[in-house]
């Protein structure tokens, strides 16, 4: 083998949750058709999702959010606290409480139903390269209307959850505010991507967060 010989890098490990058999099997011919994604298992409902992942260690979840004897909301809440995989989230986009929840639960990315094929391909890959904001135009208007529909009685969040971040990090965390993916950021700040990554890590950790989701999220509120 010749030094600028690699090994072929491993396939992105699905596993697809959808109760509809006839949406599943679609989902699934069309993963399928990628090289790079291999699907390891399928669930029909929110239990057999959790039980699944537990078994087959997936990459990823594409999870449903309304599913039979447990939803996709306290299923992926259940992946996500058990750090089983990242979970891209199938909605019709209402813009309900299914989906609100799904991302205080942890979700990595929500992508719609009605989706095109090369973009569920996209949004499978986005994930699981460490960038779980999907596309602007679902993500950025899925945080501001979850900013708007938020309960007068809620609290704010203290600003003073801030102080634990660096200056890079808080930097980092108010391009993930604008949606920015890993790259994107990278570019902006003029600094590696690897080195993106690692701060969205260290901040989520330091904010108790699940999700890059959950981060862009308080930076809109606290207008980082």
């Amino acid at each position: 083998m010749t030094p600028e010989a690699q090994a072929p890098q491993r396939p992105i490990r699905v596993l697809v949750a959808e109760d509809q058999s006839a949406v599943r099997a679609g989902l699934v011919l069309i993963l399928r058709s990628a090289p790079d994604i291999e699907v390891v298992g399928e669930a029909a409902d929110g239990e057999q999702a959790v039980q699944r992942a537990r078994e087959l260690r997936p990459d990823l979840v594409l999870m449903d959010v309304q599913m039979p004897r447990l939803d996709g909301v306290s299923a992926t809440r259940q992946v996500v606290d058990e750090r089983l995989a990242d979970v891209l989230v199938l909605t019709t986009f209402d813009l309900d409480e299914y989906v609100f929840g799904a991302l205080r639960a942890g979700a990595s990315g929500f992508l719609l139903k009605n989706t095109e094929a090369q973009d569920l391909l996209d949004a499978v890959r986005t994930v699981a390269r460490g960038d779980g904001l999907i596309s602007p135009a679902v993500t950025r208007r899925l945080i501001a209307e979850f900013a708007a529909k938020s309960a007068p009685s809620a609290s704010a969040p203290d600003p003073a959850v801030l102080d634990a971040l660096t200056r890079r990090e808080r930097e980092v965390l108010g391009s993930l505010g604008g949606g920015l993916s890993n790259a994107e950021i990278a570019k902006r700040l003029d600094m590696a991507e690897a080195t993106v990554k690692t701060h969205v890590s260290r901040l989520l950790a330091k904010l108790g967060l699940r999700s890059r989701v959950q981060a862009a999220v308080l930076a809109r509120e606290l207008d980082v």
